[in-house]
């Protein structure tokens, strides 16, 4: 009788078509786990975990059907040691297994632990180990390092055309970009005004109450709102490709226009929601550049919507997993302009009077999800102009959003909100004060404070904020070019004036509870 050989699969890897799964044997038994690990490394909003675990059961039953071996450890098993390495410990000793294998990790910290645990427990088993490709990304973990070798600044923007080219996506018979630019961003800022409607949410929810009780039975803890009985967030593969296709027909052809909207009377806007079912396997990169670009060759959508969106995936996303990938495991503690102030508790109740703030928290708390605008633009923005601590905020998002992994969200919470890479990642830092959120949104029309203002008690918070974060960080930033105009409006301030404005600030600071 062949020996055993263990694969292991983990929750973000739920791609039927990986090529493991290509040929069924009897000698091969697939593993996957719920652990108290998983859930516990940072408090998790109730959703993503949810999500998760029923995903994975689902691709577990997939798996069993198909004829595969499963061995799948649920979360209150008595036999669950609630830990990765005791849990494969266990269950190779169990089988009598020769080998082991298993995907590439997306995160750092379980890439290390299972090399740590192949080149000590596993080896003094006699276990022979071995890691295989995740066959989702279009780059390399290391690609990125090497195109950026010897730069000081990582432009995503010299990334996303080398991976234009290479993949020939939206490049005319010349392999010069289609429509004459590479880059549409300046035509996708209108705000919107209701027209046209947000289109209904095609999701369909799934009740897993009984799930639910079964995580809360563990004594898994979390936070937000579970929805345990109307789960909206896509379980398998085919139902991640019939929300890709209702996104393509529905809402694509206005995303270009309204990717940067704020609204207080539409959650979803024309945004995708696929980012779940991406980050988890379900859908591939490639087949969803490839669908969109479809649509515009179609004549479905218009080329800035297109091209807005797959930027987005084959430039951003493989980005930030090259920068993540590079400079791990100490990005996450970059702290460059050395903000240190705690996450006020609103963050945990979305109970604030900044009306723009109260909304994206609170959908966020309720949802599970934020467009990038309400993350970056509202609470990161917030959260820069505050001074308050990178590592928290990072630890809140990596929690909060069924999307949050760590090697997707470090360095957008780190690098593109925060500045705490000291701007590896972005030119500048994302900082605005109440004009661009009342140019850009509806909220300010609802909020007891007035963002005209700038001084007094109704004034916008993120006014004095913003005036004096340039202040305070005029020795690292006055340098920067583009933010000199910043600076030529501050210079032209009088002492008093400025004076006024830190001093609104700082109590401003001292009393974020309480906003």
């Amino acid at each position: 009788m062949a020996e055993t050989k263990l694969r292991l699969i983990l929750g973000d890897q739920l791609n039927p078509g990986h090529s493991w799964f290509s040929e069924r044997r009897d000698d091969i038994v697939y593993v996957m786990m719920e652990m108290r690990q998983e859930t516990d490394y940072v408090l998790h909003h109730a959703q993503k975990i949810l999500a998760i675990f029923a995903a994975m059961r689902a691709f577990a039953q997939r798996l069993k059907e198909a004829g595969h071996r499963v061995r799948y450890v649920k979360i209150g098993e008595p036999s669950n040691r609630q830990d990765l390495c005791a849990n494969l410990e266990a269950l190779a000793r169990h089988y009598g297994a020769s080998t082991f294998a298993y995907q590439e990790p997306d995160e750092w910290r379980l890439d290390a632990q299972l090399q740590r645990w192949c080149e000590g427990p596993a080896k003094a088993m006699g276990l022979h180990c071995s890691m295989v490709s995740s066959a989702h990304f279009l780059t390399t973990r290391s690609e990125v390092q090497a195109l950026f070798q010897g730069r000081a600044q990582w432009l995503m923007e010299h990334f996303y055309r080398h991976m234009r080219r290479r993949h020939g996506v939206l490049l005319d018979a010349r392999q010069q970009p289609e429509g004459g630019r590479w880059n549409f961003d300046a035509d996708n800022r209108k705000p919107w005004v209701g027209q046209p409607p947000e289109p209904p949410d095609w999701r369909r929810p799934h009740d897993h109450s009984a799930l639910w009780s079964e995580i809360e039975d563990a004594g898994v803890r979390s936070f937000g709102q579970p929805c345990a009985d109307a789960l909206p967030w896509p379980l398998d593969r085919e139902e991640a490709l019939s929300h890709l296709d209702a996104f393509v027909a529905r809402s694509l052809p206005h995303f270009g226009d309204y990717q940067d909207a704020l609204s207080s009377r539409a959650s979803r806007l024309f945004h995708s929601l696929l980012s779940f079912a991406l980050n988890t396997k379900m859908l591939s990169p490639l087949e969803v550049i490839q669908r969109v670009e479809g649509a515009w060759q179609a004549g479905q959508v218009s080329l800035s919507s297109a091209e807005g969106f797959i930027r987005q995936i084959l430039g951003w996303r493989e980005y930030v997993r090259g920068v993540y990938w590079a400079r791990m495991p100490g990005y996450v503690e970059g702290n460059a302009l050395g903000h240190q102030a705690p996450l006020p508790p609103w963050f945990w109740s979305g109970h604030t009077r900044m009306a723009c703030v109260a909304s994206a928290i609170g959908q966020s708390l309720s949802q599970a999800h934020a467009h990038h605008i309400q993350r970056l633009m509202v609470i990161g923005n917030l959260a820069l102009l505050a001074g308050l601590s990178p590592q928290a905020l990072h630890q809140w998002y990596l929690g909060v959003y069924i999307d949050a992994f760590e090697w997707v969200e470090a360095p957008n919470t780190l690098g593109m909100s925060q500045y705490a890479d000291g701007g590896l990642l972005a030119t500048k830092p994302y900082v605005s004060s109440a004009a661009y959120l009342q140019r850009m949104g509806d909220h300010c029309r609802h909020c007891c404070y007035q963002p005209k203002e700038r001084l007094g008690e109704r004034a916008c918070p993120f006014n004095a904020l913003y005036w004096d974060f340039h202040l305070r960080h005029e020795p690292s930033l006055r340098g920067n070019h583009r933010l000199q105009m910043v600076y030529r409006q501050l210079d032209r301030m009088a002492p008093t004036e400025q004076q006024a404005i830190k001093e609104k600030a700082a109590q401003i600071r001292r009393d974020l509870d309480s906003l």
